[in-house]
Parts: C-alpha cells; sequence; structure tokens
C-alpha cells in the first residue's frame, strides 16, 4: 500500500501550533514569566524561540502554495513531448478560483479551464495522488476517438506530422494536434492498437487525455474529471531532474507549458 503524505495538511498543523503558541505567549505566558521573576527582562523558553521564528515563514508558504503556486515534479512519460519524466513545473492554483487547503472547498473565484488546458488534479480514483493531463472535453462536449484522431462536436481535432527522429527511433510518431485556436504536440504509438470511442461529458466535469496518446492512464480508464478535484494550471517548467545530475541538458528550463 503507498503512503502519500500530505504536505497541505502538514503546513495547516505546523502554522496553528507555532502561531496558537506565539500568541499564547504573547497574552499569556509572558506575563506569567515576569510575575515570577519580577522582571521585565526574563528568559524566553525554546519552543517561544521556535514558533517566533517558523510562524511567518510557514505562514507565507502556506498561503502562497493554497493560493498562488505549487511546484510539482512529472514522475511518468504520460505527457510527453510537452513534459518530460523529471520536469519540475509550476501550477497556477488561482486560475479556476480559490480553493480553502486541505478541505479544497472554491471561496473565490469562478475561473472555468479551457479545452486545451494542461491542469494538476487529484486523481479520482485516490485524491492523495496528484494527476496532471490535457482537458480535451468540456462539459457537454461530444468526443470521438478514431484511427488515432480526436473528434471534438463532430470536427476533428486537425493532425500535423512533424519529423523527429529521437521519437521515431522508440517507434513514436509525434503531431501537432489543434483543439480550437490551441496547437499543442502529441505522441502516437506505430504499433498499438486504434482506440475507438465515444462520450458525452456531463456538467460539472472534465475529459482528460494524456498528450503520449498511447501511453498514459487517463480519462479513458478511470472516466471523467469531476470540477471540484482541480488543483490548478500548469504554466512553466523551472527545472528537470537531469539536468541537476548532469545527465541531460537544460534547454527547456522556463519554457512554458502549451
Amino acid at each position: 500500500m503507498e503512503v502519500h503524505f500530505d504536505f497541505a495538511t502538514a503546513l495547516v498543523i505546523a502554522a496553528v501550533l507555532t502561531g496558537g503558541v506565539w500568541a499564547l505567549d504573547a497574552v499569556v505566558l509572558s506575563g506569567r514569566r515576569g510575575a515570577v521573576t519580577g522582571s521585565n527582562t526574563h528568559p524566553v523558553p525554546w519552543y517561544v524561540e521556535y514558533s517566533r521564528s517558523f510562524f511567518p515563514v510557514i505562514l507565507i508558504v502556506l498561503l502562497l502554495r493554497s493560493f498562488v503556486v505549487e511546484p510539482f515534479r512529472i514522475p511518468s512519460g504520460s505527457m510527453m513531448p510537452t513534459l518530460q519524466n523529471g520536469d519540475f513545473i509550476l501550477v497556477n492554483k488561482f486560475a479556476y478560483g480559490l480553493r480553502a487547503p486541505v478541505i479544497n472547498q472554491k471561496f473565490l473565484g469562478d475561473g472555468k479551464p479551457e479545452r486545451g488546458d494542461v491542469v494538476v488534479f487529484r486523481y479520482p480514483e485516490d485524491p492523495s495522488i496528484a494527476y496532471i493531463k490535457r482537458i480535451v472535453g468540456l462539459p457537454g462536449d461530444r468526443l470521438a476517438y478514431r484511427e488515432k484522431v480526436l473528434y471534438v462536436n463532430g470536427e476533428a481535432a486537425v493532425q500535423t506530422p512533424v519529423a523527429d527522429g529521437e521519437w521515431e527511433a522508440q517507434g513514436l510518431l509525434t503531431r501537432t494536434e489543434q483543439l480550437g485556436t490551441m496547437e499543442h504536440d502529441i505522441l502516437v504509438s506505430g504499433y498499438s492498437r486504434n482506440w475507438t470511442w465515444e462520450h458525452v461529458v456531463p456538467e460539472g466535469s472534465y475529459f482528460v487525455l494524456g498528450d503520449n496518446r498511447d501511453n498514459s492512464r487517463d480519462s479513458r480508464f478511470w472516466g471523467f474529471l469531476p470540477d471540484e478535484n482541480l488543483i490548478g494550471k500548469a504554466f512553466l517548467i523551472w527545472m528537470n531532474l537531469d539536468c541537476i545530475t548532469g545527465n541531460g541538458n537544460c534547454r527547456r528550463i522556463g519554457d512554458s507549458i502549451e
């Protein structure tokens, strides 16, 4: 069984504990120490010193992570070629409205994803895991997939072949796919069978696919993505693990995620 560390909950607990100790000392404990020692100068307990030092830092990290941006690391190749295994990305947390940490209840803003957005979300089958995919279907869309081509409301998402020897050597074909006005590259396998399916996206949900179309566990396997599972919109690659270890180049650092 996998154990997933809930960093958001840990930050909230740490903020409550350190902030509570600091407040308790300011209101109650400091006065008692003065009464006992009969002096305005008295030693401050270590736990109060630590709370004073760490509470502002913890609070700032909690606010930034909850409401502004959050870093994630890509653990697989399901979003290649857009994102690669080991990429470190930043996610815009207020793109689709602000949500309270831990309980994930939206309390401000009404932003909605657009078709083609790359989103990070809580995996519906295990919300403790964060997934990243591309939204291809909005509420009410009629989707179909035939001969490795996506159809949205009866219209094919135009695909343009792209020559790329690196992926071709792995049996993968690169294509530029256009979803409305948005373009992005996808990979399709020259060997895997052709998927054929049709779906209508229900209200309050989205249909997501990986850009590595024949090597991605997405809505084709576990169903529609509920709106309340959204975490935010991925927008920047800020580092790659291979760049840190010296096993690869760093040219993609700073690239926006389209």
